[in-house]
């Protein structure tokens, strides 16, 4: 449990076609995380509407690079940025020893090879020995993971998964504006991940 740390970095990552709408959950999550005192970097990954994986690698590692040291190190992913993550997994990329990792609403295979643009953040090859603690949430009706989350990603990943009842790609289309059980999660790693109230 983390909620007696004080002091925590959080790197925040987007996914495809998202051009951090003030109005997104993850815009929501950095300005309540800064506001508490909280050292947040959300940035804006090149391209976002043709990804390059490589530059995204490259700029994943140094956004890692530059989190501060001395306090616990947190990442959040949302979308084709699980699959980043799990890509630098599968490299080996340095910086990845963070303290923990929240992998949420991941696209599948069959989704992700469907379109050009992402194909190739199709996930690498499982099994993958991911470097810290890792948790997954997503939807039960994410039109972008058909196969379901837990098929997909979940149990071949051997990870503790959420699957959350009507909350779709947990997004702006799905009504995912605010999401407090994500802040509660970044502040006690305890805390379950739960729908937005309505």
């Amino acid at each position: 449990m983390t909620s007696r740390v004080t002091s925590r970095s959080f790197l925040v990552l987007h996914g495809w076609q998202n051009h951090r709408p003030r109005d997104h959950w993850q815009h929501w999550l950095t300005d309540r995380l800064t506001g508490l005192g909280h050292t947040v970097v959300y940035p804006q990954l090149p391209d976002p509407d043709d990804p390059d994986l490589e530059v995204w690698l490259t700029e994943l590692s140094r956004h890692l690079a530059a989190l501060p040291g001395g306090g616990e190190r947190v990442v959040i992913a949302h979308s084709a940025s699980v699959l980043l993550w799990l890509h630098a997994v599968a490299r080996g990329v340095p910086g990845l020893d963070v303290d923990r990792v929240l992998l949420v609403a991941p696209p599948s295979a069959s989704v992700l090879l469907g379109y050009p643009e992402v194909a190739e953040f199709a996930p690498p090859a499982f099994p993958l020995a991911l470097p810290g603690p890792t948790r997954l949430v997503a939807g039960a009706d994410d039109p972008y993971c058909p196969e379901g989350a837990l098929a997909a990603y979940g149990d071949p990943l051997g990870i503790p998964t959420e699957i959350i009842p009507g909350a779709a790609h947990l997004d702006l289309d799905a009504g995912y504006g605010s999401w407090p059980a994500v802040l509660s999660w970044c502040l006690d790693d305890s805390a379950k991940l739960t729908a937005r109230p309505a």
